[in-house]
C-alpha cells in the first residue's frame, strides 16, 4: 500500500540546494509555531520571522498559508503512514492483526488530536476528507478487522471505528466532556475488541 499525499500532486525534479533548505526551515519553523501556539494563530510573518527568511520566500514557496499547513500535514501524514505500514510492531506488520488495530487507534488519537486544527479544516472540504489518505485509514482498519477474525459489515464497523477518530469529535470529548486522551484509547481498544470477537 503506497504511502499517499494529502496535498496532491508535487513537482519533480532536482531543487536547489537554498530550496530545499529553506523549505525544511519553514515547515520545521511551522511545526513550531502550531505546535506552541495553535495552526490558527500562527501567520504567514510568524513563519518567515521563525525561519529567517522573508514573508516573499513563504508565498513563493507555498502559494498561501493554507498551502504551507497542507504540505506540513501532508508530511506527518507520510510518517504515519510510514509508522503503520512498515514500521515495528505493534502498530507495523509483525504484530496480530487485533494488536495493531489497538495500536493503530491508539496512536492516531494522539497524532488527530496534535493536528486537530490542520486536519479540522481539511475535513472540511470533502476532496480531502475522502481523498487518498482518508483512504489508507480506511482500508488499513479494513483489513485489520478482516485478518482479526471479525464477522458482519465490515465497512459499518470501519465507520464506526473511524467516528472515534475524527479530530472535533475528539476535542468535544476532551474539553467538553472531561475525557482524557487515555480514556479515548480506551474506548477505541474497547470496541475493536468487541467487534473482533474478544
Amino acid at each position: 500500500m503506497p504511502v499517499t499525499d494529502v496535498s496532491g500532486p508535487q513537482e519533480h525534479g532536482p531543487e536547489r540546494i537554498d530550496a530545499a533548505r529553506n523549505r525544511a526551515l519553514l515547515l520545521d519553523a511551522a511545526r513550531r509555531l502550531v505546535a506552541a501556539h495553535g495552526a490558527e494563530a500562527v501567520t504567514m510573518d510568524d513563519i518567515a520571522s521563525a525561519a529567517g527568511v522573508g514573508k516573499g520566500t513563504v508565498f513563493r514557496r507555498f502559494g498561501s498559508r493554507a498551502g504551507l499547513m497542507l504540505v506540513l500535514l501532508d508530511e506527518d501524514e507520510k510518517a504515519n503512514q510510514q509508522a503503520f505500514l512498515f514500521g515495528p510492531p505493534p502498530l507495523g506488520p509483525e504484530a496480530p492483526p487485533l494488536e495493531r488495530l489497538i495500536a493503530f487507534g491508539q496512536q492516531r488519537l494522539h497524532f488527530a488530536h496534535t493536528h486537530r486544527e490542520l486536519l479540522s479544516a481539511a475535513n472540511r472540504d470533502p476532496q480531502s476528507r475522502y481523498g487518498p489518505p482518508a483512504m489508507v485509514l480506511r482500508r488499513h482498519v479494513y483489513v485489520l478487522l478482516q485478518a482479526a477474525g471479525t464477522t458482519g459489515n465490515i465497512d459499518a464497523q470501519v465507520d464506526a471505528l473511524l467516528a472515534l477518530l475524527d479530530p472535533d469529535y475528539i476535542q468535544h470529548q476532551l474539553v467538553d466532556r472531561g475525557q482524557t486522551l487515555d480514556q479515548l484509547g480506551d474506548a477505541w481498544e474497547s470496541l475493536a475488541r468487541k467487534l473482533c470477537g474478544h
